[in-house]
């Protein structure tokens, strides 16, 4: 199943906000089949992981994230799905 890690960078003091908006997104999201969410301390402020039915899926979930205000930068890692255990 298609997945995908995005790690996000944040204006100071809005990751509550960008992560209320994530979930707002993922639960509106028809074509997500599973996501986590956490706030972190170092070089990121946000790592997301999502599973969508469809790589296409993951692209315009990805898209929507990206569009938030507040998010400075995104880094987004896809699952290889041949090497999972």
């Amino acid at each position: 199943m298609p997945a995908a890690y995005i790690l996000l960078n944040s204006k100071p003091d809005s990751e509550v906000e960008i992560i209320t908006k994530i979930k707002a997104i993922m639960k509106s999201d028809t074509q997500l089949v599973n996501y986590e969410i956490q706030g972190v301390y170092g070089v990121y402020d946000i790592v997301v992981k999502l599973e969508c039915k469809t790589m296409e899926d993951v692209r315009n979930t990805l898209g929507k994230i990206r569009r938030i205000d507040k998010i400075i930068s995104t880094i987004t890692m896809l699952v290889n799905e041949e090497q999972e255990i």
